[in-house]
């Protein structure tokens, strides 16, 4: 199948909290200045996701000026283990996991005060049938995000800073802000073997974060 991709859709999304992970610091947590091309894409599958579809992020828009806020939180170190192949077919004891002994406080630098309006468009994937189109997903896409519904609770980079997912009328302008905004996680490519990290090179004009559809073009210019 051919690829096909929607007209731009746009989705508002606002929070009192918001961490997006700078993978270099991920043992104290510490946000990157504006939410990334991935955490977008995962607020708008939030809101409708199908095998057929595929989101591409083309620009985020910061409407709040940024400020960000230090707190401790209790994390623990390691996650419960599922029990084995071996275990669930034969019986037996299933490992034990308690949190309350293995918990770390640990700082986070998040933002506060958090409010985007997202710009993308998706594209059919191979898994789309023959009666699936651009025009039943886009109309689907804006019933839901004028009626507020979502598939799951939308959140900006960890589940319990919430995010308000709301159509993006009436909006205020983007902060007049020019920055550049140094390397930033595009997205996860993810593979059998193991999942790759990609960046770009990011850059604020205006308030408004461009999203490359070929991160390393931006990589080019700026070796450049």
């Amino acid at each position: 199948m051919s690829e096909m991709r929607s007209p731009t859709l746009r989705l508002r999304a606002r929070g009192s909290l918001a961490c997006f992970t700078r993978p270099e610091l991920k043992v104290e947590r510490v946000s990157y200045s504006v939410m990334t091309p991935s955490a977008a894409r995962g607020l708008l599958e939030a809101v409708l996701w199908k095998p057929a579809i595929q989101w591409h992020i083309e620009r985020i828009h910061v409407l709040n000026e940024i400020k960000f806020t230090a707190f401790r939180r209790n994390e623990v170190n390691a996650k419960a283990s599922r029990p084995s192949e071996k275990l669930v077919t034969n019986g037996g004891a299933a490992p034990i996991y308690f949190a309350d002994e293995d918990r770390a406080q640990r700082n986070t630098v998040a933002l506060r005060d958090v409010d985007y309006v997202i710009d993308a468009h998706f594209t059919l994937t191979k898994k789309a049938g023959p009666d699936d189109n651009l025009t039943k997903f886009g109309e689907m896409f804006q019933r839901r995000v004028e009626k507020g519904q979502h598939f799951h609770q939308p959140y900006f980079g960890c589940r319990e800073f919430v995010a308000e997912v709301l159509p993006p009328d009436n909006t205020p302008p983007s902060i007049p802000e020019n920055t550049d905004l140094g390397l930033m996680l595009w997205d996860i490519v993810y593979g059998k073997d193991r999942n790759t990290p990609t960046f770009f090179a990011a850059r604020l004009e205006n308030g408004i974060l461009e999203v490359p559809d070929d991160p390393e073009s931006t990589l080019e210019r700026g070796a450049a």
